[in-house]
């Protein structure tokens, strides 16, 4: 394939991996959340301010904030632990910290050079809103993530499931939540 080829292949859904940490921060086990999920994916919800000055014809946007959310869909595949941890959220009407989790989105097409398994991740606490235990035949949770705070840039090792955030990015969110390794 041609270089020129090469710059318009779109990344597909496959390369990205999403594990959640359904243990402790103290003891994390993050685990893959893939079979079962039917759907799972980002909404960074960018928050604006918008300006128009008396010497201009039109307003000027910008940046604030953001609400990052991740909608999800799964199949109740009690095996799959991931999916039962979220269940249990709804199940069980958790609220406030019981409802949240560590949840760390890694990009397989970003390799760290010289680190097997290891690629570029960011770490999100999220809480998680259950909407929907449902279904006629085979049941469905369906939800978001909602991130709590500014996520953490860092890599995550894919083989022994440790994150690792990138020097000098601690401070994004409070530091027990970042203390994966």
């Amino acid at each position: 394939m041609s270089e020129k080829n090469r710059k318009r292949n779109v990344t597909k859904r496959h390369e990205f991996a999403d594990y959640l940490n359904i243990q402790t921060e103290e003891t994390p086990s993050f685990v893959l959340m893939g079979t079962g999920f039917t759907t799972l994916d980002e909404n960074p919800g960018a928050q604006t301010s918008k300006k128009k000055y008396v010497n201009e014809a039109a307003s000027s946007s910008s940046i604030t904030s953001y609400e990052t959310v991740f909608p999800f869909e799964s199949d109740l595949i009690i095996q799959q632990e991931a999916v039962l941890a979220l269940y249990n959220v709804g199940r069980n009407h958790c609220t406030g910290s019981d409802a949240e989790f560590q949840y760390v989105r890694v990009e397989l097409w970003d390799k760290v050079d010289g680190k097997p398994n290891e690629f570029a991740a960011r770490l999100f606490t999220v809480s998680a809103e259950i909407s929907s235990i449902s279904g006629e035949d085979e049941i469905a949770v369906s939800g978001n993530l909602n991130a709590v705070g500014d996520p953490v840039n860092g890599t995550f090792n894919t083989e022994t499931k440790a994150f690792t955030p990138l020097a000098g990015n601690t401070d994004a969110t409070t530091p027990e939540e970042t203390e994966t390794t």
